[in-house]
């Protein structure tokens, strides 16, 4: 969906959990804070596989029971393909699942410490921080049909980027060490 900022920001109320998300290949590190930005607790490290995923909700659920807060939206900067599985099973859940821009994690780690230093604790706050402040966007997560689609056409575009690199050598090959061949052969497919 394509809010605008401040529809985007009027979505984050005092009832709202906002919870970052730092993605890394093996473990995930999860922080909580409010609509103010006020910190929750202790981060979360996680495993990126179903019963880290599991208790991510578990501590989810413990933050919106002691704080009372009734709407929770996950937020995470996507870092390769890491994320799509958290992603689709928070979504099944029924969670608001929000991604944020690498570039603004990036310049806005300054902010809090004057410091461009990075760790997972500090970027999960950053994107915490970013989704309070509207800026996030809603991804497009397909499922079915249109997925394995997606996925197709990914992997065909691959295939032809690796054959074309592929052609590209052999012909380098055949124009450096036998350069004759084009004079008795017309094309180097042929028979």
């Amino acid at each position: 969906m394509n809010y605008t900022q401040n529809h985007k920001i009027s979505q984050i109320t005092p009832s709202t959990l906002i919870i970052g998300i730092d993605i890394a290949k093996d473990k995930h590190v999860a922080r909580a804070q409010d609509d103010r930005g006020l910190d929750f607790g202790k981060r979360l490290i996680f495993e990126n596989r179903i019963f880290g995923f599991e208790a991510l909700v578990e501590w989810v659920k413990q933050h919106q029971e002691k704080h009372k807060k009734n709407h929770v939206i996950f937020g995470v900067e996507p870092t390769g393909h890491y994320w799509k599985s958290l992603a689709y099973y928070l979504t099944a859940k029924g969670y608001d699942f929000v991604v944020v821009n690498p570039m603004h994690v990036k310049k806005s780690k300054e902010l809090d410490d004057n410091s461009p230093t990075k760790n997972d604790t500090k970027d999960a706050k950053v994107i915490a921080q970013l989704i309070k402040d509207g800026r996030y966007s809603v991804p497009n997560l397909l499922d079915g049909i249109y997925a394995e689609l997606r996925e197709c056409v990914n992997i065909r575009d691959q295939l032809t980027e690796q054959l074309m690199i592929t052609e590209g050598r052999i012909q380098n090959v055949i124009q450096r060490y036998f350069p004759e061949f084009f004079d008795v052969f017309g094309d180097w497919e042929g028979k």
